[in-house]
């Protein structure tokens, strides 16, 4: 590395807080697929910024929304109405077929609102007894960081000397829908769950698991909540990956993508009450919902569905996928993925991931691993299948080696 990196990396280390481990580049520049970092070398992106970069880097016409709102307007609080918020629940409404919208800024915020909203959904309609509301979570989830959230994981890392957590919530395995019939009680107000759990390595549940949810959540006036933060806007190959399995949430949560990577936007979607029991003070936030929020996107979810990048992702994933299952390497224990959100999880004898994504930076792909063996893929949206066979190739040539 150029001292000019080195500088950089070493700032950050002596001012930041360490609560990251980044791969050692600097990147300065972003199009499309691509970025570069500050030396000029150009790397694909095989991260998208955990899929908040799903329309590809400065994408014009969403970076052109923001520049046009951010001249006339950014902030006013919910005090007072803004021309865009109508719009951005009107079209979110209709892409979605969503009949509520909160707007948040950041995923975890929306999961928090979520929570908040499903517990007084169960105290005011359901009528469970105050202070005894459950909600039922996977083992292995990501739902953000913030410590209600930490509270329900199941990652030492993450909870280890956080507590004390908040009560209320029940464990069970992912993918298990005996689990979960035998985890719900009257007291049971929601089922929050992954459709695919993402920073768990990718882990797609069992065929047929979702419909087999939505029966048991129906049948037991359970609200079932799908965090669709990840999986969300296209990144499956559907605009939403309940669709997979032909289902609809009672509540969906979406952020990442929905700015196109310019802006943090997160909203609550519910097609029930849930959202109706929400008075005027009982929840908020000053930027939540701002005019400059809402008009970036507004244009991410227009150029997702009018450049076709939803389509893409199903064809260019099953291409990516099959590439990737056709590699023949020892280092391999198994190619998982839906759409382009992929991960390659390599036998524990082959070494720990970062060494491979480290080996692929020199190779021209950004990648990240994650619980140790494991490295997701997922590019921008946008990517081409001549972009997919030369990332391919590359893959083949690091994952042929052994780092062990």
């Amino acid at each position: 590395m150029s001292s000019s990196v080195i500088d950089f990396i070493a700032t950050e280390a002596r001012f930041g807080a360490r609560n990251y481990e980044p791969i050692g580049v600097v990147l300065s520049r972003g199009e499309g697929v691509w970025v570069w970092d500050t030396q000029g070398n150009r790397y694909l992106d095989c991260l998208s910024a955990y899929s908040a970069v799903s329309q590809g880097h400065c994408h014009p016409k969403i970076l052109a929304a923001m520049v046009e709102q951010a001249h006339r307007l950014t902030l006013t609080s919910r005090a007072f109405h803004n021309d865009q918020l109508a719009l951005f629940y009107e079209e979110i409404a209709a892409l979605t077929g969503s009949h509520k919208v909160l707007p948040m800024n950041s995923g975890a915020e929306a999961v928090e609102s979520a929570i908040k909203s499903v517990r007084k959904w169960g105290y005011e309609v359901k009528g469970v007894p105050d202070g005894q509301a459950e909600i039922i979570v996977c083992a292995n989830n990501f739902h953000g960081r913030t410590l209600g959230v930490v509270g329900f994981s199941t990652d030492p890392e993450t909870r280890g000397h956080f507590g004390p957590f908040a009560p209320g919530f029940k464990v069970i395995p992912f993918g298990d829908a005996p689990a979960l019939a035998e985890a719900i009680t009257p007291n049971t107000v929601a089922f929050l769950v992954e459709p695919i759990q993402g920073e768990a390595g990718v882990v797609i549940p069992p065929a047929g698991y979702f419909t087999e949810v939505r029966e048991l959540c129906t049948a037991n006036n359970v609200m079932l909540v799908l965090d669709e933060i990840q999986t969300g806007l296209g990144r499956t190959g559907k605009l939403l990956a309940e669709q997979h399995e032909g289902i609809e949430a009672d509540v969906t949560l979406l952020g990442k993508a929905l700015s196109g990577g310019f802006y943090p936007v997160s909203a609550v979607l519910s097609n029930n009450d849930v959202l109706g029991t929400l008075r005027p003070g009982q929840h908020g936030s000053t930027f939540g919902g701002n005019p400059l929020a809402c008009a970036v996107a507004r244009a991410a979810m227009r150029v997702l569905v009018e450049e076709g990048m939803i389509e893409n992702a199903a064809r260019q994933g099953a291409r990516f996928l099959e590439g990737l299952k056709d590699i023949r390497a020892n280092t391999i224990r198994e190619v998982r993925g839906r759409g382009l959100m992929l991960a390659v999880e390599l036998h524990p004898e082959a070494g720990l991931a970062r060494r491979y994504c480290e080996a692929l930076q020199g190779k021209g792909i950004l990648a990240k691993d994650t619980h140790e063996h494991t490295i997701r893929i997922a590019p921008p949206l946008v990517i081409t299948s001549d972009q997919v066979d030369w990332a391919l190739e590359r893959f083949a040539a690091i994952l042929t080696q052994d780092f062990s």
